[in-house]
């Protein structure tokens, strides 16, 4: 679907030096094990195992760090109660694998009977590989098919002793956990991602899930190794349409579309409200991704400020307009003197970015500030008065309300970098809907975006789209959720880089996967002497 592409992509990578420009030294983290994500977990096991897969329940709960849960599973184990789950989870996964739909295609071989060494020896090797996403060692396979051939010969059945073995690779670390550590080189400053690492690395960033066979195949055979054969498999992991799930699992982090099932509004304050808006909300922005990063392959900062945007019906009556489709959901554009714009005018970020009775200037330039600029903002003090004063006759609107946050000096710093940026979304509420006044008086949604100013939310979109750290932050949130670590000083030349890259391809979403992906800042981790960076992960 999007093979004539990469002829571009490819010749951007062979100008040379004099247009691209050679990658700055970096002195990148040490590496970690990361522990799959949910997501992750449940699309690897739809991999393994078929599509149809019934996946039990969530492992552990996911955690964010640097905005992100890609990063927080850098730091994240495994708690008793989801160890537990672990256990649980296997021998049921197990026991799906080997069901008499589903076992035909996957075994290599037809048992010869209740134990049968040689057949077992056959799918262990086979389904371990895709499963640890690498190739299991001699004494790993004889120990799971020992376990095997023991377990049927005590059930009477060769399937549901293949279960065990099944069940104890799930269980293995090596599944549960990246095992991405480099390999030292003689004379280097950092280590070099192995192939079969890079293959996990490629496959989890573009596909969000397990290497498929020709990826390891191709790691098996050293070709990751080799420029062209990393190149070659970078374009065909984005050629496939599975890219587009993929990379959308990086933008939904980013976005923190995974609060969305959580997003609650008072119903007598928001009749909009319903348990199907939170989903609906959830497609709307993914589609607008998948639009603006695929279907036209354009430039990610359109998605602050397209008109273009994709509703159901549901969102239609939220939005006042007319439903392009009875079913489903379709594209429309907002009308040309609409205010509302891009991902600023969604549900998604206006309703997870308010309170479940009011709006909230400072959450939606909170995340404006910190998502999409990448600022670094402090919390308030621990005596501060964080509480919004409730509408009075002479102060009924937001704005009239927030004044003390920014005239009182001790709050002031702060609150003018986020208030003055989310008082420009006054004129959508709580839940998205938009309006023009608020209890009665007329709503000012004009503010200023780092000596900008704008007069509504389209003039804020507008600003965004242009705004110098815009560009960078989205290099920035791409490579945190690839490597799993927010950026250090040591590294600060080489994002900036690419941040280049990313700008004179146009600010493009595969481009920048491509330059990614063959870059120092992919291939290759800190030394594991160095220890951490001091402040890595604040």
């Amino acid at each position: 679907m999007y093979l004539p592409k990469f002829a571009l992509l490819g010749a951007l990578l062979v100008l040379g030096t004099a247009c691209r420009g050679e990658m700055p030294a970096l002195r990148p983290e040490p590496p970690t094990l990361r522990r799959l994500t949910n997501d992750q977990f449940a699309n690897t096991m739809r991999d393994l195992l078929g599509a149809d897969v019934v996946i039990p329940g969530q492992l552990d709960p996911d955690s964010r760090v640097a905005g992100l849960l890609n990063a927080g599973a850098s730091l994240a184990a495994f708690s008793p109660r989801g160890t537990e789950n672990i256990e649980s989870f296997a021998y049921i996964l197990a026991a799906q694998a080997m069901d008499p739909d589903r076992r035909d295609a996957l075994l290599p071989c037809t048992p010869a009977g209740i134990v049968d060494p040689e057949c077992s020896r056959a799918f262990i090797p086979q389904f371990g590989r895709r499963a640890w996403r690498r190739p299991l060692s001699t004494a790993e396979v004889d120990r799971m098919a020992t376990l095997a051939d023991t377990a049927a010969n005590t059930l009477g059945d060769f399937h549901d002793g293949l279960e065990f073995a099944i069940a104890g690779l799930l269980q293995a670390p090596d599944f549960l956990y990246r095992v991405e550590l480099g390999a030292d080189a003689e004379g280097a400053l950092a280590r070099r991602f192995t192939d079969f690492e890079l293959a996990s690395r490629l496959s989890y960033l573009v596909w969000n899930s397990t290497p498929d066979d020709a990826l390891l195949d191709a790691a098996e055979a050293g070709l990751l190794s080799t420029d062209d054969g990393l190149l070659a498999q970078v374009e065909r992991l984005l050629a496939e349409p599975r890219a587009m799930a993929g990379l959308q699992a990086w933008f939904a982090d980013m976005m923190h579309l995974a609060d969305l099932p959580e997003l609650y509004k008072e119903p007598s304050v928001f009749p909009h409200m319903s348990d199907t808006l939170p989903a609906a909300a959830r497609q709307e922005a993914l589609r607008t991704f998948a639009w603006v990063a695929f279907d036209t392959d354009g430039d990610l900062r359109d998605l602050v400020s397209t008109r273009t945007t994709f509703v159901n019906r549901e969102l239609a009556a939220l939005y006042d307009l007319r439903a392009p489709v009875q079913d489903g959901f379709a594209a429309i554009q907002h009308p040309e003197d609409s205010m509302r714009r891009g991902l600023l005018g969604q549900v998604a970020f206006l309703g997870l970015n308010a309170h479940p009775v009011s709006s909230s200037a400072t959450l939606r330039g909170k995340f404006i500030r910190e998502v999409f600029l990448c600022a670094q903002l402090p919390g308030p003090p621990a005596d501060a008065d964080t509480s919004i004063p409730p509408v009075t006759e002479t102060a009924r609107t937001l704005r009239d309300r927030v004044q003390m946050h920014l005239t009182d000096p001790g709050c002031a710093g702060c609150h003018r970098n986020m208030d003055l940026v989310g008082l420009g979304l006054e004129n959508f509420d709580g839940i998205a809907r938009f309006r023009t006044t608020e209890e009665g008086a007329p709503i000012d949604a004009s503010g200023e975006l780092d000596e900008l100013p704008f007069i509504d939310a389209a003039g804020l979109a507008e600003a965004l789209h242009d705004h110098e750290d815009f560009g960078p932050c989205l290099v920035k949130s791409l490579v945190r959720y690839s490597n799993g670590y927010r950026e250090q000083p040591a590294q600060f030349e080489a994002l900036e880089h690419l941040a280049d890259l990313f700008a004179a391809n146009g600010h493009r979403l595969e481009p920048l996967i491509v330059e990614l992906t063959t870059s120092p800042v992919f291939l290759q981790a800190g030394t594991v002497d160095d220890g951490p960076i001091e402040e890595s992960w604040e």
